[in-house]
């Protein structure tokens, strides 16, 4: 025992001795033996982390279909926390943007979603960051809605699961897509663990960009057993799995036509404007304007046969006398 101890001091004292040598001879160089280490894997625990909560409120004068439109929206976002109507008015100091902002602080939401009503026929939808970051925002014109009861579609998913939120290519096309996409994804896309949600998924929210609109569909994810032992293994060479799967729409639709994007919650610098947009006052207004020009041109016309039928003069009959 007492041999073994001597030889493993030697051996030490050795090794000593030649680093010393080396180091006093040649410059210090850094020598790594050990293999890198791997990177940090994320492993949920399913917990609460991400304090997410959105504002779901709307303005007066919504009419029944938006009223039920904006009832499909809170069934979508189970993280939501819904508000009465918005009584406030744009002389207010602050103005709308103020008061939803106060009402999310108290509240403690750090995003909202607001449909505004005008004339009880235009709707625009807000998304938007509050709370400490106060920005961005972006206001949309809804159009081409849809809801659930409407449309009556077959398909059918758990009340409070997390979607799968899918974009098409076109939002990574231009900067101001990119930013409404963080505001969708803000929105729309449940945390993990929030207590009114559920542990799984079997719903899909898609997101289109066509024609300078995002078009928004939501599907359930449906799997079912292939009707035969081919199809059986078709589908498991192409997806790993004898599962046929498939996606059926709930709904609801609509089509959100961009307006613009601002700096702040609810005003502040404009990042980006929709030169293609045409304000449905616009459009009114020029229908409008085409049935005036409709009036003019036939009153116009009948001016002109009152005066054809007035300048026409018959000349007397010689014979008008004769038979009297």
């Amino acid at each position: 025992m007492s041999s073994n101890k001597r030889q493993k001091k030697q051996v030490i004292l050795a090794d000593d001795s030649d680093s010393e040598s080396s180091t006093a001879s040649e410059p210090a160089q850094l020598i790594t033996t050990s293999t890198p280490k791997p990177a940090y894997k994320f492993e949920s625990d399913g917990r609460y982390h991400n304090k997410q909560r959105c504002l779901v409120i709307c303005s007066r004068g919504i009419t029944s279909r938006y009223r039920h439109f904006l009832e499909d929206l809170k069934t979508l976002i189970p993280h939501h926390k819904r508000e009465s109507k918005l009584d406030a008015s744009k002389n207010d100091k602050g103005g709308i943007g103020q008061a939803i902002n106060d009402i999310c602080e108290m509240r403690g939401c750090n995003s909202v979603c607001f449909l505004e009503m005008r004339k009880r026929q235009d709707a625009y939808l807000w998304l938007g960051k509050t709370g400490s970051e106060l920005g961005p925002s972006a206001k949309f014109l809804i159009e081409n809605v849809h809801t659930m009861d409407e449309l009556k579609l077959t398909g059918n998913c758990m009340k409070g699961s997390r979607p799968i939120l899918t974009f098409d290519e076109g939002f990574e096309n231009a900067n101001e897509l990119k930013l409404i996409k963080c505001l969708l994804i803000d929105v729309f896309g449940t945390p993990r663990g929030h207590p009114k949600s559920k542990p799984f998924v079997d719903r899909v929210m898609s997101f289109y960009y066509c024609d300078g609109k995002i078009w928004v569909r939501n599907y359930q994810i449906v799997e079912e057993h292939a009707s035969n032992a081919k199809e059986a293994n078709t589908e498991k060479k192409l997806t790993g799995s004898d599962m046929k799967t498939s996606l059926v729409e709930i709904g609801p639709r609509f089509v959100m036509n961009p307006i613009r994007v601002f700096r702040g919650s609810f005003g502040g610098q404009t990042l980006y404007q929709n030169s293609d947009f045409v304000s449905p006052n616009a459009i009114r207004a020029e229908n409008n304007r085409g049935k005036g020009l409709e009036y003019e041109s036939r009153k116009m016309h009948q001016k002109k046969r009152k005066e054809r039928d007035e300048s026409i003069v018959v000349p007397e009959d010689p014979l008008d006398s004769v038979f009297k």
